[in-house]
C-alpha cells in the first residue's frame, strides 16, 4: 500500500529541495531524478518559469509524499512507481524533482514540482478533486506492480491487490461465508441444522447473541449478521421457512446494457431457464434492451462475441501505445521548448558575462541568469542538439501533436468503454450458460 499527501510550498523552496536531495536518505543521490530541470539547479528553475506565470499566488511548489509499506517495495521499484506518479500528475508539463528516502522503516518517496507548468505557463490547482486523482492514480500503479492497496472507508488499513480483488469476487472469507450459507438454505429445515452442516464443513461456530463462524485458516470469528440484512438469524430462519427470498442486486458494472440471454443457437432465450431466472431479477425493458444489443450487433455465436472482445483488446491497446508515444513526444518536446526559450533569453547576458573584463563581479551581479543558461546549454548537449531548433516551428509542431494527442485519447476512450461493456456482456453470458446447465438444487433456488 502507498499512502498519499500533499502540501503547497510556500517559503524556502531551496530549502525544501535540499532536504528532500539529502544524500544521506538517498544513497548517495543515487536515488534523485527530475524532469524538466537539472535537480542541482530547480530552485533557480522554478523561480524562472513562476516569474513568468499568467497568475500570481502564494504558491512556489507542491510537495507530494509517497509512502509504503515496511517491506513491501525495494528502493528501486519504489523509485519506478515515484517517476510514473510524478509524470501522471505533472503531465509532462512542469518541471519535478523525485527522491526516495531509505533511511527510516518505510521507503517512501518525495516529489516538488513547480506550482506553475512551463507550457503555457498556468497554476496547478490543487484541491480535493486533483488529490482523490492522485491517491487513484497511486493505487491503481501500486496494483500494476503488486503491492497492497487502500481500501475505501477503511482509513490508512491495506488489504493485498489479491484479497481486494476476492471481496469484490466473493472469494474472500466473508465471501465465501456467504455462498456456503446460501447453498446450504435449500438443504435444511431448521437454523440449527443449517450450523450443523457449517461444521461439518470445516466451520468454527461460536454461538452468543450475534452467531459467528469461523473457516479453516481464517485469523477472526465472522458474525453472519456482518454478511447482510439477509444473513441475520432471523432472516435465516425466514429463508429457511420459504417466508424470504434473498436480496439480488445487479452489479454496479451491470447497470448500463446488461445481455443475461444465451446467444448459442440450440437455446432459445424465451425458453432458457437462465433466461428466466434472470428475468425475475431484472424488467423487460431491461429484457428488450438486451434484444436490442444482440441484434444491432449481429452477434449470433459466442465465438462472434469472443472474437470482438479479443479484437477491441488489440485495438485498445494500441491505441493505449500510441496515446503513450504521444505523451512521451509532447513531454520531451515541451522541455526542447523551454530550454530553447531559456537559452535565447538569457544568451544576451550570458554573452555579455564572456566579454567582461571582470567575469567574477559580472557573474555575481547576474548570478541567476548564468545559471539558467548554463542549464538551458548543459540540457540541450544532453539531448543532442547541435544546431538550436527554430522557437516558433517547434511551438507549432507541439500545438499539432497537442491536438493529436487528444483525438487519439478521444478514441482510446471510446475503445475502453466498448472493452468494458463487452466484457460485462460476456461475464453475464457466462452466468446465464452455467445457470441453465446446472440441476435446480445446485443454482441455490429458495424453498416455496
Amino acid at each position: 500500500m502507498a499512502v498519499t499527501k500533499i502540501k503547497p510550498v510556500k517559503s524556502t523552496l531551496s530549502k525544501a529541495l535540499d532536504y528532500i536531495e539529502n544524500p544521506d536518505k538517498t544513497d548517495g543521490k543515487m536515488l534523485v531524478s527530475s524532469f524538466g530541470c537539472s535537480y542541482e539547479t530547480a530552485d533557480i528553475e522554478f523561480e524562472y518559469t513562476l516569474s513568468q506565470a499568467l497568475q500570481k499566488g502564494n504558491n512556489l511548489a507542491f510537495h507530494l509524499i509517497q509512502s509504503f509499506e515496511p517491506g513491501e517495495v525495494d528502493y528501486q521499484k519504489a523509485h519506478e512507481i515515484g517517476k510514473q506518479l510524478a509524470d501522471a500528475v505533472t503531465k509532462g508539463q512542469h518541471e519535478y524533482v523525485l527522491t526516495t528516502h531509505i533511511d527510516k522503516g518505510h521507503i517512501h518517496n518525495h516529489i516538488i514540482f513547480c506550482a506553475v507548468n512551463f507550457v503555457d505557463h498556468h497554476k496547478y490547482n490543487s484541491n480535493k478533486r486533483s488529490y482523490y486523482g492522485i491517491r487513484n492514480m497511486s493505487d491503481k500503479l501500486c496494483r500494476e506492480n503488486g503491492l497492497s492497496v487502500v481500501v475505501p472507508g477503511k482509513g490508512s488499513k491495506g488489504k493485498s491487490y489479491a484479497e481486494y480483488q476476492a471481496e469484490k469476487t466473493g472469494t474472500s472469507w466473508k465471501g465465501k461465508l456467504k455462498t456456503a450459507v446460501d447453498a446450504l438454505i435449500p438443504q435444511v429445515s431448521s437454523f440449527e441444522e443449517l450450523l450443523t452442516r457449517l461444521q461439518a464443513a470445516g466451520y468454527e461456530i461460536k454461538p452468543g447473541k450475534y452467531v459467528s463462524c469461523r473457516a479453516p485458516g481464517q485469523e477472526r470469528f465472522t458474525r453472519l449478521k456482518t454478511l447482510g440484512a439477509d444473513y441475520t438469524e432471523e432472516a435465516i430462519r425466514e429463508r429457511i421457512a420459504g417466508k424470504r427470498t434473498r436480496t439480488v442486486k445487479a452489479p454496479k458494472q451491470q447497470r448500463g446494457v446488461s445481455l443475461l440471454i444465451d446467444i448459442e443457437n440450440s437455446i432459445k432465450a424465451a425458453q432458457s431457464k437462465g433466461y428466466e431466472q434472470w428475468a425475475k431479477i431484472h424488467n423487460l425493458k431491461q429484457a428488450a434492451k438486451t434484444m436490442n444489443f444482440l441484434t444491432e450487433h449481429k452477434i449470433e455465436q459466442y465465438a462472434d462475441l469472443v472474437s470482438r472482445i479479443e479484437e477491441m483488446a488489440a485495438e485498445s491497446g494500441q491505441a493505449a501505445d500510441a496515446l503513450k508515444n504521444a505523451e512521451k513526444r509532447l513531454a520531451d518536446m515541451a522541455v526542447l521548448i523551454k530550454n530553447v526559450s531559456t537559452y535565447q533569453k538569457t544568451k544576451p547576458v550570458y554573452d555579455a558575462y564572456r566579454k567582461a573584463r571582470n567575469r567574477e563581479k559580472y557573474r555575481a551581479g547576474q548570478e541567476q541568469v548564468i545559471i539558467l543558461h548554463e542549464a538551458a546549454a548543459r540540457s540541450l548537449k544532453a539531448s543532442g542538439i547541435a544546431k538550436l531548433p527554430n522557437l516558433a516551428a517547434l511551438q507549432s509542431e507541439y500545438e499539432a501533436l497537442q491536438a493529436q494527442k487528444e483525438a487519439l485519447y478521444a478514441d482510446y476512450g471510446k475503445l475502453k468503454k466498448k472493452v468494458r461493456e463487452y466484457d460485462i456482456i460476456k461475464q453475464n453470458i457466462d452466468s446465464i450458460l452455467q445457470a441453465d446447465r446446472q440441476p435446480e438444487r445446485e443454482r441455490g433456488t429458495e424453498r416455496g
